[in-house]
């Protein structure tokens, strides 16, 4: 092969011009074995983000990144193979819940998930706020769990998508992350590699999402969407709203404590009814119900009956997780608030600002803004009020846990903030499930 011009593919690129699936392949190879410097690589990245990559340009991407490393073969593993991926948003536990339920009626899951960055939390970080869970594990570790328990929740290994890992780290200190086919390569090489057959998404708008306004979290669903299908594996999306927290708290072992309550059986408002329905759509898929409305009945009975949470327990188990912290989690060591926030006046909750509760939970140790940043497992919000609620002046709004007590009044300010309390009761949707896409149609309406 004739050696490779970047800086011929920048300028085109620079100027408006389409480049063929070749020299994108021959691009991220070069890059990924360290033949392209940063600068270059770069200002492709910057090119692209101003002029666009097309349909054609997008797929080439994903699978050149997808071929970087391996593509883990769970053939061997009997059952149709079916994972979910979230875009991210505030107070996103679903993954914790959603893979225990699928696997306990029989659809294998192999779950490879992330952490938090910015605003939004990281599954992986939520599951290490479980003393001794360990995320990582060699490639036939993964298979072989897969086989033995049916699902397996772990973070990227460095076998996998090597150019995706690469890539984002330059992305996120060049301003190109906010990039439709950036989003999506970056996102479907991860979960093409992991030997799935079947994907569900569900892809988050508004204030507390990346993807803020509808048009565009419509476009990006639809391009997951069409690079699974190409990929031959069948992908659903939901489109879900993403303004307030969901259920009621935010931050690593708070999150846990509410999951274990919905793992239990209790309806946990908003985590419940997507669980379910993102449940209902992977056992569809797993070939375990004759539709994902049979689907979600299913995954409801896995909640109400108990064998969800017993699942859970044995990945926990499994993966060298403490089980005993789970048996009753609200009064695990340290964990007691270290503030209560109270309204200052009476009225109702017209909403609750996702992105304000978010960027506080971070200030207070929940989260990072580097991958380097250590996080505090018990650091959090819990929200003992939620949009729709009458108010009255000196009520609990929420309970504050950090160890960075010289700064509460701060935290606690932000937090008080964050509620928008009026006179008139509002008008509120019953449900956070906004749209479904598959096979190139959105459903047109909520279920």
């Amino acid at each position: 092969m004739a050696e490779l011009n970047v800086v011929e593919l920048i300028v085109a690129k620079r100027d408006g011009g389409k480049l063929e699936p070749s020299q994108i392949r021959a691009l991220i190879s070069e890059y990924t074995n360290g033949s392209v410097p940063d600068y270059q690589m770069s200002a492709f990245l910057m090119a692209a983000f101003f002029r666009g990559l097309d349909e054609t340009e997008t797929f080439a991407l994903t699978e050149s990144m997808l071929e970087s490393g391996i593509i883990v073969d769970l053939s061997g593993v009997p059952g149709t193979k079916v994972d979910k991926h979230s875009t991210g948003g505030v107070g996103d536990k679903i993954s914790l819940i959603l893979a225990p339920v699928v696997a306990s009626c029989g659809v294998p899951v192999p779950m490879i998930s992330g952490r938090g960055l910015g605003f939004t939390g990281g599954t992986l970080d939520k599951l290490e706020s479980i003393t001794g869970f360990r995320t990582s594990m060699s490639t036939d570790e993964y298979r072989r769990q897969v086989a033995e328990i049916g699902v397996v929740m772990i973070g990227q290994t460095d076998e996998i998508a090597p150019a995706d890992r690469a890539l984002y780290a330059l992305r996120d200190v060049t301003g190109t992350v906010e990039f439709i086919p950036f989003i999506a390569s970056s996102i479907m090489s991860k979960k093409l590699a992991e030997g799935i057959d079947a994907l569900v998404l569900d892809v988050k708008c508004g204030r507390g999402a990346f993807m803020k306004e509808e048009p565009l979290a419509r476009r990006l669903a639809e391009t997951l969407v069409e690079i699974g299908d190409r990929f031959g594996k069948r992908t659903v999306a939901w489109m879900t709203r993403m303004d307030e927290p969901i259920g009621r708290a935010v931050g690593n072992w708070p999150e846990v404590v509410e999951s274990l309550s919905c793992l239990r059986g209790e309806d946990v408002p908003d985590v419940t009814e997507l669980v379910v329905t993102l449940s209902g759509e992977m056992i569809h898929l797993g070939g375990k119900a004759e539709s994902a409305a049979e689907g979600a009945e299913k995954a409801a009975a896995a909640l109400k009956s108990g064998q969800a949470y017993e699942k859970f327990l044995e990945i926990v188990r499994v993966q060298g997780g403490d089980v005993s912290l789970l048996h009753d989690p609200a009064v695990r060591e340290g964990y007691e608030p270290a503030a209560v926030v109270k309204a200052v006046r009476s009225g109702f909750i017209a909403g609750i600002d996702a992105l304000e509760v978010a960027r506080t939970a971070t200030a207070m140790g929940a989260g990072r803004l580097r991958k380097e940043d250590k996080v505090d497992p018990l650091a959090g919000i819990t929200l003992q009020k939620k949009g729709g609620y009458a108010i009255r002046a000196g009520e609990t709004l929420a309970h504050l846990f950090t160890t960075r007590t010289d700064e509460l009044a701060r935290f606690e300010a932000a937090v008080r903030g964050a509620f928008l309390v009026t006179d008139e009761p509002p008008v509120r949707s019953e449900t956070v499930l906004l749209d479904r896409f598959e096979a190139g149609a959105w459903s047109g309406d909520a279920r």
